[in-house]
């Protein structure tokens, strides 16, 4: 329970930021080919092979040149074609085997990266699930980790391969003449001073088109999803959705226009400056050459040399361009892979080998976390803000518990002194209005959250003390709102235990009261669900969900609300199979319908966050309390 908080960092702009190409930042991007070393050393040696024999063919054409056709030595010139001939096949040989082992490198950095980031997604808490949009997590999984992939794969094998070069270039150079080197190097300055310059422009309009992809993804993740769109479709509002969706597209179009731009000008002043070079350095030659100082074939191999030069300079100089716009992908994949893990396991976590089911409270006092740390940016949604009442709730507001009680619900801790023990065996029932704290409560049990103060214990242990892998087999849980994935019934069903025979299938689903249903579909348990089950109807998901749950055979229940869709005669069905399972697992049942629990060992009455009555059916009933008031209205009417 709490306050919508808008966090202050949603309202950082991209373009404020300072670039920040930190050593640490570097060595950490640096660290993610360090799994891929041999594919990068014989990356460097291909690099190597093909540059060296590039570097031949301007000599065998000076040869040509100045000896084969003026002497008309046939056997030298034939020798110079074959060399011309075999060379760009060596070269081209080389040059695909190191495009593979680059290949090799970016993808298994793109797998390596997806993979840490989709783990620390799925440690992550439900806290950060609730405060997150799909759209933003999607992003930084795809575009940005392809992005990240760039900076490794592309452009850093790009500034090796083009500072070899430039090297070796420049070394030719120097033999055949070095007053004309020092002439086409004169201009090197100015393209390292137009690249710094333009460098910070292009990171800045790479972070901010990133941000502006992630808000457009937001928007199709929210709005395109089966409930975005019946949502919608039902309060016509799609022209709304397609003018703010149009309106994200049009920053991202802006800015690739700015990105696109500002790139075909760094290009042209980039090629002035070559021109200015290659014209200073043929006018000077050739005019040695007409004063017969140096030969025209080494003019015509000078003047191939400063081409591969001026382009590989070219190459390095707009490399860490590219690179620091590459590391703005990094920088949003590593702040989520960053962001610290609220429930974490500790190290000496102990295992929980046999299951008796007793679950105790001692004092457990739950607060809500409102601040922005651990979270990401939120996406703007200004249209929405302005008529936001702020108030977070809990459950179903159209409840009939809700119009029974008049008191707002509203307050600043979720749960407040919560005690009590559940046996092994026992039925717990949780009942009151809704906003109480309920499904709170049962949220912590599986540890979904911590307790703020207090513990919860399970057979003795503290359960942060627990393994979490053998808490979550111990524990299962139906929650309110079914969730079923875009498959078939009996893939649906098998998540809960993949080992499980069709016989154990269909026992559970026989037990939900749902196995006479699949059996007279078309398909029968083979059939597709759709997107996110919305084939089915609301009380068949439910019993899905409850043959589900059954299948893991976990010796601790939670039900939240998991006979709230069933209608009077399938909810009779199912609670004659919930009973007989009750006698051998220690159940949590939260229901609205009082009918489903009048056989609960121990009833908690919860209003704003607390117990305020707690007994058997007989023992609340002669109370007189809000318990009674509640009976009393559903079976009296």
């Amino acid at each position: 329970m709490g306050m919508h908080r808008r966090n202050w960092r949603s309202f950082i702009r991209a373009e404020d930021e300072k670039p920040r190409l930190s050593w640490s930042l570097i060595k950490r991007v640096i660290a993610y080919g360090k799994p891929y070393g041999k594919q990068i050393a014989g990356t460097l040696i291909s690099i190597l092979v093909y540059t060296g024999v590039a570097l031949l063919s301007p000599l065998i054409l000076r040869n040509l040149i100045d000896y084969a056709i003026p002497e008309k030595d046939l056997q030298r010139l034939l020798l110079a074609s074959i060399g011309l001939l075999v060379l760009p096949i060596i070269s081209g040989l080389f040059q695909i085997i190191s495009r593979r082992l680059i290949a090799q490198v970016g993808e298994g950095v793109i797998f390596d990266l997806r993979v840490s980031l989709y783990d620390h997604l799925q440690r992550m808490s439900l806290r950060f699930f609730t405060h997150t949009q799909l759209g933003e997590l999607i992003s930084r999984l795809n575009n940005d980790v392809v992005g990240a992939q760039t900076a490794i794969s592309r452009t850093l094998v790009t500034m090796v391969t083009n500072f070899i070069e430039i090297v070796s270039v420049l070394i030719v150079m120097a033999t055949l003449e070095w007053r004309l080197t020092l002439m086409g190097i004169i201009i090197l300055p100015l393209f390292i001073y137009t690249a710094r310059r333009l460098g910070r422009v292009f990171r800045n309009i790479a972070r901010r088109q990133l941000e502006m992809n992630a808000r457009m993804n937001a928007t199709m993740n929210e709005t395109l999803n089966i409930g975005g769109v019946l949502l919608v479709k039902l309060f016509g509002r799609r022209k709304t959705e397609v003018d703010r969706f149009s309106r994200r597209a049009d920053e991202v179009k802006i800015l690739g226009i700015r990105r696109s731009t500002m790139g075909i000008i760094f290009m042209v002043i980039v090629h002035l400056l070559t021109a200015v070079g290659t014209a200073l350095v043929y006018g000077v030659g050739g005019y040695l050459v007409i004063l017969e100082m140096f030969t025209l074939g080494t003019i015509v191999a000078f003047g191939d040399y400063l081409s591969r030069m001026y382009t590989s300079f070219q190459g390095f100089i707009n490399a860490p361009v590219e690179f620091a716009t590459s590391m703005v992908s990094f920088e949003r994949v590593f702040e989520v892979i960053d962001l610290p893990i609220e429930i974490r396991e500790k190290e000496n976590a102990i295992p929980l080998e046999t299951v008796r089911g007793e679950i105790v409270l001692e004092n457990v006092t739950f607060k809500y976390p409102d601040t922005a740390e651990g979270l990401l940016a939120d996406v703007n949604r200004p249209h929405l803000m302005e008529n936001a009442s702020g108030v977070l709730s809990e459950g179903d507001e159209n409840n009939p518990q809700t119009s029974m009680i008049n008191t707002s619900q509203a307050r600043e801790l979720a749960l407040a002194d919560i005690s009590f023990c559940a046996n092994p065996g026992d039925l717990v029932a949780l009942v009151g209005p809704s906003g109480a704290g309920k499904t709170t409560l049962t949220y912590l049990i599986p540890r979904l959250y911590d307790p703020t103060e207090g513990i919860i214990r399970l057979d003795g242990y503290d359960l942060r003390d627990l393994k979490m892998d053998d808490l979550a087999a111990a524990i299962g849980m139906v929650t309110q709102e079914t969730y079923l994935f875009h498959d078939t019934i009996k893939a649906n069903l098998l998540y809960a235990n993949p080992q499980a025979t069709d016989e154990e299938l269909v026992t559970a689903a026989r037990a939900a009261n749902i196995h006479q249903f699949i059996s007279e579909l078309p398909q029968g348990y083979l059939t597709i669900v759709g997107e996110r089950g919305y084939r089915l109807s609301g009380g068949e998901k439910q019993r899905l969900a409850l043959a589900r749950v059954l299948l893991k055979d976990p010796q601790i229940m939670i039900l939240d609300e998991a006979t709230s869709h069933l209608d009077s005669e399938s909810e009779s069905l199912i609670q004659e199979a919930l009973e007989r399972l009750y006698t051998s697992r220690t159940s949590i049942v939260i229901a609205h319908r009082l009918s489903t629990i009048l056989s609960a060992d121990l009833i908690l009455v919860m209003d704003k966050g607390q117990i305020i009555e707690r007994g058997s059916h007989q023992e609340l009933l002669a109370l007189g309390g809000l318990y009674a008031h509640l009976y009393e209205t559903q079976f009296n009417k």
